[in-house]
Parts: C-alpha cells; structure tokens; sequence
C-alpha cells in the first residue's frame, strides 16, 4: 500500500501517451509509478480531542487514536487534504482507499497526544482553527505551537474566529434614543456579518501562516443554502459534519466528513466507513438543511444505480428505517414529522456490485432551531 507519496505516472491509450498529473501526498520526493487502482473517491475523518480527560462525545482517546492510525497505515492511503480536493475539483482520480485526517478546534491534545503519532506514520493532516481563540486559554493551541506544527507539514484552515452557531441571527438595537427597540437580523444582515466574520478569520490565518486555503469547516456543521451557496461563489470549500464520501461531483460547498471520536471511534464500525463509497447523485431535491415550516416532507434523489439495486437502498432516521418510494431512477424518502430540535441526519446506504464489501453512502443533514429561532451547543 501507498501511505504518503508524490506521484506521476503515464497511462497509455489508443498509443498515446497521456501524462497523469502530480499530486503531492505527505513528504515523499521521489516519484513513484502508482501500482493502486484509481477511485473518484475520497472518505475523510474527523476528530476534535486526542485525550482521555476531556468531553468522551468529542474525545477520541489516544490508544484508539494509534489503532486507528496503524489500521489506515496497514490498509489505507493516508493523503493530504489540500492535495486531495485539488485533485477531485480537476476531475484527477485518487489511490483507492484514499483517506484525509482532518481536527476541528485546535486543541492542544492534539499537539500533545496525536501530533507524535501522526509523524510517526509520516501522516498529512489539517486543523481547522478559531484565530480568535488561539492562546486564549490552557486548552487551546498557541500561535507559536500553530507555526511550529505548521512547519512540521500540518496544514491549518479557517473555522470561523469565535466558534460561534452560523445560523443564530442577532438582535439588532436601535440608535434612536427616543425610540429603543430590539430587531433580529434579516436575512442579508445575517449574511453579511458571518462572510465578514470568515473573511477576517481567513486573512488572520494567511497574515500568520503565510496561505490562504479558503477552507471552512462550519462550527457544529450547521449550515443552510444560503450560507454554502455564498461561499461558493467566494471560492470557499466548505466541510460539514455528516458523513459519506466524496467525489468529484459532490457539493465541494458542504463536504461530509466521518466523525471518529466518542461512540464513533470503534474502529470495527469506522473500518465500514472507511471503506465507504461516495453515493453517484445526479440531482438531489430538499429545500434546505435548515428546516423551516415549508421544509418539505419527503427527499427525492436522482441516483446513478450502475453498480448498486435502488431497491437495495436502506435509509435510516433516528437508528429507525426509512419509507422509500423508487420512480424511474428516482427515490423517494419519507421525511420523519417529528424531527427533534438541534442536528441530525439521514444515511442511505447500498451495497456496491463490484465490491461486495463497500457501501455506498449518502447522507441528509437536518437543522432546526428550538423555539426562540436559537441553535445550542
């Protein structure tokens, strides 16, 4: 298996010559002919805290963190992130079985417990980071220790400046002394102020590190249209929290990454994951992640069902499973009507032809807002 490398290497057709480009994965100089078969796919981790002494729901403790690694290094290609989604954007396959390692937060437990055992391994990964709150307190990252593990190849990208709920709108106060009222922010209000907030966390970020990725991992991977769509147009990637993989036709404005801390971090379930397979959408119709009262009450997807049966696909709410309807190439999901306040998601699933072995796997992101229009940690 291939764990970190640069790689060029020719493919011949109709006795062509076709040169396949570069990619630079971890630290490797040498170029290397790539014997691993190609995917349009890509799966990526997510983690928070290395430890043992600190919240288990976001806490991957640091001897299932060296199982995980030393399972990736045996049967996995461990790539860089930038690298890896440069190459999905231009249409480049990946190593199958290609994997990016990605923290949010910026802890300190990372620097501590997982940094060592990342470079054991010669592991690229990347921290998303608040630049407000480095060196703000015991736990967090100082900027010393950012550039340090920077130069060391970890690569940093924007997480907002506060860690703050994107979707909660603000009050706004009147400048009218004579006339005191409180308003909450319309939708270009709101708008405006978290691209601002982003664009600011952004240029911190190059000002300290010399890059500007144009990554970002939404806090609590709360997001709705408007924000992704936003960003998209400013050329930003962003990342989520739902799961499934990823491939060169998936929304690069919300990506879903496998969180492998708490009750996620049993490598037995995470090595289904890992192997997972990125479901072929060809068109997908729900109004928003963001449910409102117009929020439909049903998910139709368009799916490209050449190496899966759309009737073995399996979709499942709350760990219950899912009405389905198949038109045509389309399916039909039944949307829950008690869907609880806060986060939470649809996977769908189906078992791939080819590889009897690997799922492919979709995932739907709902979130609403309690009843003071407010998301809450």
């Amino acid at each position: 298996m291939y764990h970190s490398f640069k790689t060029c290497f020719l493919l011949t057709m109709a006795s062509a010559l076709f040169v396949y480009s570069s990619l630079t994965f971890a630290k490797t100089s040498e170029i290397t002919t790539l014997t691993t078969p190609l995917k349009d796919n890509l799966v990526i981790l997510q983690y928070h805290h290395v430890s043992n002494n600190t919240p288990k729901i976001t806490s991957t403790p640091p001897d299932v963190f060296a199982e995980h690694l030393a399972y990736l290094y045996e049967h996995f290609n461990v790539v860089a992130l930038p690298d890896a989604i440069n190459a999905l954007q231009n249409g480049t396959k990946l190593p199958d079985k290609s994997v990016a390692i990605t923290f949010d937060d910026g802890f300190d437990n990372i620097l501590i417990n997982a940094h060592p055992l990342l470079r054991k391994y010669d592991f690229p990964y990347t921290i998303f980071i608040n630049p407000a709150l480095i060196g703000r307190s015991s736990q967090q990252l100082t900027w010393e220790e950012v550039t340090q593990m920077s130069q060391e190849g970890v690569t940093f990208a924007n997480h907002t400046l506060e860690h703050q709920h994107l979707l909660n709108r603000q009050k706004l106060k009147s400048n009218n002394s004579h006339n005191q009222y409180e308003a909450i922010e319309n939708e270009a209000q709101w708008l405006t102020r978290v691209l601002n907030d982003i664009s600011q966390a952004e240029a911190i970020l190059k000002g300290r590190l010399g890059y500007s990725l144009r990554y970002l991992a939404y806090p609590y991977g709360e997001f709705n249209r408007t924000l992704s769509d936003a960003l998209n147009k400013l050329d930003y990637v962003g990342f989520a929290q739902h799961s499934g993989g990823i491939s060169s036709q998936s929304d690069f404005s919300a990506l879903p990454r496998y969180p492998a801390a708490g009750r996620y971090a049993k490598l037995d379930t995470l090595k289904i994951k890992l192997n997972s397979l990125a479901m072929p959408v060809l068109e997908s119709k729900i109004s928003d992640p963001e449910l409102s009262e117009s929020t439909p009450n049903e998910l139709r997807l368009t799916l490209d069902a050449k190496d899966f049966n759309l009737s073995n696909v399996n979709c499942f709410y709350q760990g219950e499973l899912q009405p389905i309807t198949i038109n045509d190439d389309v399916l039909i999901i039944q949307l829950s009507d008690n869907i609880p306040v806060g986060r939470s998601r649809m996977n769908c699933t189906a078992r791939s032809k080819s590889e009897k072995d690997r799922y492919y796997w979709l995932s739907q992101p709902f979130f609403k807002a309690n009843q003071n229009g407010l998301y809450i940690d």
